[in-house]
């Protein structure tokens, strides 16, 4: 495909509807505390074709990009290892490669970031009526081979996960649930550590499946633990996310909960939504401002 029919085919693609009115309806019935899946028509755009997708990875910074072993466990502790392949040999060689991987901010190339806005611009109505301004898009591609597993973990984004090609299954848990992730795992990771969480497979039967295919989207709420296993195909997938004041909010009120902590005291968890968490969140915004959190 030459430069100016790849360019044709994605400017066409932009200017159609990719979730149609059911998808949004739906969308903003859920949004922002239940997870579900919606349809889109997002599968066949080329910018999400592997060859694309390997192009975006040589262009983007390192530090944009993630890449490892895909046969892990549910839990682990730390970063996985390295495969040895570089990131645009592990996506052109999904298929055997035995890898996960995950291209960051693609909102840093000029066509991603045109993609993402007109994405989050579709749902913007619905977004600002439940949680205000939409705030910091950004956009995350997944490539994982066969049976590769996206270890528990949680995110700080509103997000809706869309399946391009292949299969996965996505296990969620509840958002702000300690039976699944302990408020001092959420307060470490506000407060700089890693998103990775500790597993125990008694969790496992609390979990709810969310199979996803080609045309599936999955809303996945702030913060809500999850764990991916993909099938016997290599999956790709868009990630859309955004901030809203309200996510914000708890973030700040976890990192004073974490300072509160440090000081021997026992802070009650944030609320979720639709609790807005002020008087912690604005502690510490105003600590930070006067330099006293570090």
């Amino acid at each position: 495909m030459n430069a100016v029919t790849h360019f044709t085919e994605a400017a066409a693609l932009a200017s159609s509807q990719v979730f149609a009115a059911p998808a949004r309806a739906q969308f903003a019935t859920a949004y922002p505390e239940k997870p579900h899946i919606l349809a889109h028509s997002l599968t066949h755009h080329p910018l999400l074709e592997l060859e694309a997708l390997a192009s975006l990875a040589e262009q983007i910074p390192l530090a944009s990009v993630e890449y490892n072993r895909g046969d892990l466990p549910i839990g682990v502790e730390g970063k996985p290892g390295p495969t040895g392949l570089s990131i645009s040999e592990t996506i052109r060689r999904v298929a055997e490669a035995n890898s996960w991987a995950v291209l960051k901010n693609i909102e840093q190339a000029p066509a991603y970031a045109d993609l993402l806005h007109g994405l989050l611009d579709e749902i913007r109505p619905e977004i600002e009526a439940a949680t205000g301004a939409m705030l910091t898009p950004q956009g995350f591609i997944f490539i994982s081979s066969p049976h590769a597993v996206t270890p528990y973990h949680f995110d700080p984004e509103h997000n809706i996960l869309l399946q391009i090609r292949g299969r996965k299954v996505m296990t969620q848990f509840p958002a702000g649930d300690t039976r699944f992730v302990p408020d001092e795992a959420h307060e470490a990771y506000h407060s700089g550590g890693p998103r990775e969480l500790s597993w125990d497979d008694a969790m496992l039967p609390h979990g709810r499946e969310f199979a996803l295919g080609p045309g599936d989207a999955l809303f996945v709420p702030v913060m809500a633990p999850h764990f991916v296993k993909n099938g016997p195909e290599p999956s790709v997938s868009l990630s859309i996310t955004w901030r809203s004041e309200w996510s914000y909010r708890e973030s700040d009120a976890r990192i004073m909960n974490a300072i509160l902590r440090e000081r021997g005291f026992a802070p009650r968890a944030p609320g979720r939504w639709p609790q807005q968490n002020y008087a912690r969140a604005y502690a510490f915004r105003l600590l930070r401002k006067l330099g006293l959190t570090g």
